[in-house]
């Protein structure tokens, strides 16, 4: 039986087949210029080669930091070449404790980072003993001791591969398909995080799996313009796109992040791709930039989109239904408003466009039906870093617009209730899936592996149900995961325990953050410790009384603001996952109302459920405010 590929295999089998085809597309200056197949492995070759120069061993970590960009790509299939393994790590991430945390707890004994990032590493090396050198992408004016070029660590390389030309080859030979690729790490159940440990079998597995539901002819583009350190922008991103001999581009970095941001609509102008990976965040803007150059046209323009987007949607229904009944009459005038308004529309995203594959969070059905309408369909697709990451997506041969789509081949999935008793189509469980893409586990952290991993089976903590025809759906947290806007996930347990365990006046809380762009919380406090510090602090005041009510309000704003910067307890947390606005409530969750079980945990969905209307009023415009009249009411 042949050994399945490790990415190696996987990459070296696209450069004999599409050894002159552009693989990698960057904008140094005023436009994009291609790097080949054939061009990106002789690179890659000769970083592999200058990290054996350096010292690397196989199995050696190697954190890789840096903007997305072409020396990204040829950094990781550099490290790999070499047998080691790959830390990737977002842009995003603070050098107090986050980039700290991960370096050290890899055990990554070198760093290759961009001169952008180079100052994080500069602040926080002096504490990152087990690093031999930090390799710096981008030329300085000077150095800092551990430091080196990358022009002297390729030359090193060359040296030794004339001397030895069979040396990186004969490293990655070596390598096995069950040997760690990379350690991503993403947010535990407490203040750490948890790093992922994927193997070569693990990815590429996933492409195979990936491409049973897409097709990528080696004749297709794409802009990645998610983070590179992005599991999703790995496997549906260059991997994917590598292993069927097609092109990656990516955007150009800006000296600021929003500067980066503003590159996104320009370079896909410019490269043109056929398909797109995107995020909840991402889509809501495009389709944002897109009503707002439609407004610009004027009212009757607007009028008339409106009326062919309302069209569209009663046409197109949930996608595979599409034009079913009277809804056919609607077909020769939508022809016609795709020739005069939507093909005008994909223009603005370069004219190729074909689809874009939706990742992170759940995407709102509305704002699938209107990429539908208007011809560049975000199929919703689903998975995790686990499972390194696709277990499901909807594509152009199969979908049904508000699912998470159709399971990638092979692949075994059940729904399971609290117990793992297997349940039925249409009934709601926590998802939970075996295969090949399945992690190796948490490194350095056995106690989470065996809570996820259960006999071979991934438990991934979300909630979901299967229909009939084989579509899954993705209903939100099985578990007590927080999503963000653009698709991070969070455990707040440890926030929540911390908060209760270190203030007196806060006795529950929940925090809630389901593709928002802030957290909120639910906070039941301690009234009588309130009205006690009321009484200390103003003895003439009665509780009765608005001024006591915001005195005890402050208080409380205070103890949560004791997590962020300046308070006792900064850097314990992520600030991105402290809540951002508060709704105090008049009653404790308990067993009798029905907010805790019988093992006195909180049971977060009916928490949610019961303050829906509260949970909402904190999103809306002025929802931060903590002197609402609700939370003066709860106090009373």
């Amino acid at each position: 039986m042949p050994m399945k590929p490790t990415i190696i295999d996987m990459f070296n089998s696209s450069v004999e087949k599409f050894a002159h085809n552009p693989f990698l597309w960057e904008k140094d200056t005023n436009e994009f210029v291609p790097t080949t197949y054939l061009e990106t492995q002789q690179q890659a070759v000769l970083f592999a080669a200058g990290l054996l120069a350096a010292g690397v061993k196989p199995g050696d970590k190697t954190a890789l930091l840096s903007e997305g960009r072409n020396a990204w790509i040829i950094s990781e299939l550099g490290i790999l070449h070499a047998g080691a393994i790959n830390v990737p790590l977002s842009i995003k991430l603070e050098e107090s404790n986050d980039l700290v945390f991960r370096i050290i707890h890899s055990e990554s004994k070198f760093i290759v980072v961009s001169g952008g990032q180079l100052p994080k590493i500069r602040k926080i090396i002096a504490s990152l003993h087990d690093v031999e050198k930090v390799i710096v992408l981008d030329e300085q004016t000077d150095y800092q001791p551990k430091e080196i070029p990358l022009s002297e660590l390729l030359a090193a390389g060359k040296v030794l591969l004339d001397k030895t030309p069979e040396i990186v080859a004969e490293r990655y030979k070596t390598i096995r398909p069950d040997d760690i690729a990379t350690i991503s790490y993403t947010s535990g159940t407490t203040a750490d995080p948890k790093g992922v440990m994927l193997t070569h079998r693990n990815y590429t597995a996933n492409v195979e799996q990936a491409l049973t539901l897409m097709t990528i002819p080696s004749t297709f583009r794409t802009l990645i313009i998610l983070p590179l350190d992005h599991c999703f922008a790995h496997v549906a991103g260059f991997y994917s796109f590598m292993a069927s001999g097609a092109s990656v581009a990516t955007v150009k970095s800006g000296k600021t992040g929003i500067e980066t941001l503003k590159n996104i609509p320009i370079n896909i102008r410019e490269i043109r791709p056929n398909l797109l990976l995107s995020v909840p965040t991402l889509t809501k803007s495009f389709k944002r930039n897109i009503e707002s150059s439609i407004h610009a046209k004027g009212p009757v323009v607007t009028w008339l989109f409106n009326t062919a987007i309302k069209m569209s949607y009663a046409y197109n229904k949930e996608g595979f239904n599409k034009g079913q009944g009277i809804q056919a009459i609607y077909k020769p005038l939508l022809m016609l408003f795709d020739k005069i308004l939507f093909s005008k529309v994909r223009e603005g995203f370069g004219g190729q466009i074909e689809y874009f594959i939706g990742g992170g969070a759940l995407l709102d059905i509305d704002l699938q039906r209107f990429f539908y309408a208007v011809g560049m369909p975000v199929f919703q697709g689903y998975g995790l870093s686990e499972a390194t990451p696709i277990i499901s997506s909807n594509g152009l041969k199969r979908h049904k617009l508000g699912s998470s789509g159709y399971l990638v081949s092979p692949l075994e999935l059940k729904i399971c209730d609290d117990n793992d008793n297997a349940l039925p189509n249409y009934q709601k469980g926590e998802i939970v899936i075996r295969g090949e893409n399945v992690m190796k586990g948490y490194y350095k952290n056995e106690k989470a592996t065996a809570e996820t991993l259960r006999d071979g089976w991934l438990h991934t903590g979300d909630l979901g149900y299967m229909d009939d025809d084989g579509f899954l759906y993705v209903m939100g947290r099985f578990k007590s995961l927080l999503i963000s806007s653009d698709g991070e996930k969070y455990s707040p347990e440890g926030i929540e325990e911390s908060m209760v365990e270190n203030s007196y006046f806060i006795d529950q809380v929940v925090l809630h953050n389901n593709q928002h762009p802030f957290t909120s919380a639910i906070i039941a406090p301690n009234k009588e410790a309130l009205k006690r510090y009321v009484h200390r602090k103003k003895p003439e005041l009665s509780w009765e009384t608005r001024e006591a009510k915001e005195l005890a309000l402050t208080k409380l704003q205070r103890e949560v603001n004791e997590y962020r910067k300046g308070g006792r307890f900064e850097g314990m947390f992520p600030e991105r996952w402290l809540p951002s606005a508060i709704a105090v409530i008049g009653e404790p969750f308990t067993e009798q109302n029905g907010l805790v079980n019988s093992t006195m945990k909180v049971i977060r969905g009916k928490v949610e459920e019961r303050y829906a209307d509260r949970i909402a009023d904190m999103y809306e415009a002025g929802g931060k405010e903590i002197f609402n009249e609700k939370n003066m009411e709860a106090l009373t």
